[in-house]
């Protein structure tokens, strides 16, 4: 039977078994990354649950092992000791993070809010409204793989919570986060990418 990760890192440190599983680590080998998920998800859970709970616990438990399958150099910050306590860390700062994004897009409602619209404003904003709905045609067209369209819509035009969007489209309040935060990845490059062009 598989020894469990903390036994395989701390087996002694220098010998074959423990930096073998450290080169597969970084590289992102498959059985290596599932033995991580396996066993480390009660302590993501823990670690994310100090700052969240509900759904929003369940959205950045997902983007933390997101990161850890998907970036290397994330992998590679991990040199060794405790995975279990630097998972901790690094699932712990992704939370505060998830609250201090949601504190600047609900400032940033908040003052949106506030404004007197005149009727220029009006104009201004039908204007923007017009950019806004061309800007997301785009992303769905060149970006966004058609099996997410369901969950761009439910999600992000609609705005509906993730229980009630997962019932609509027939699918797993988890399938549904993990497709959520494929498309912010996607939303986020194309929008980047526009802000780019001259």
């Amino acid at each position: 039977m598989q020894a469990n990760i903390e036994e395989a890192l701390c087996s002694a440190l220098g010998e074959d078994g423990a930096d073998r599983w450290l080169l597969d680590f970084h590289a992102g080998r498959r059985s290596v990354l599932e033995q991580c998920y396996r066993e480390l998800y009660p302590t993501v859970q823990r670690a994310v649950g100090r700052v969240l709970s509900g759904a929003d616990q369940e959205t950045v438990i997902h983007e933390v092992f997101y990161r850890l399958i998907s970036r290397e150099e994330l992998r590679r910050s991990f040199r060794g000791g405790s995975l279990k306590a630097w998972i901790g860390t690094v699932a712990y700062h992704q939370a505060l993070e998830f609250v201090r994004r949601q504190q600047r897009e609900q400032g940033a409602l908040a003052q949106v809010r506030e404004l007197d619209v005149g009727e220029a404003e009006a104009v201004e904003a039908s204007d923007a409204e017009c950019e806004a709905r061309i800007l997301i045609e785009r992303f769905r067209r060149e970006c966004l793989p058609e099996k997410w369209h369901g969950v761009f819509e439910a999600r992000f035009l609609r705005q509906l919570p993730q229980r009630e969007a997962a019932r609509e489209l027939g699918i797993h309040r988890t399938t549904l986060a993990y497709q959520e935060l494929r498309i912010r990845s996607l939303l986020r490059h194309f929008l980047l990418r526009e802000g780019s062009t001259p």
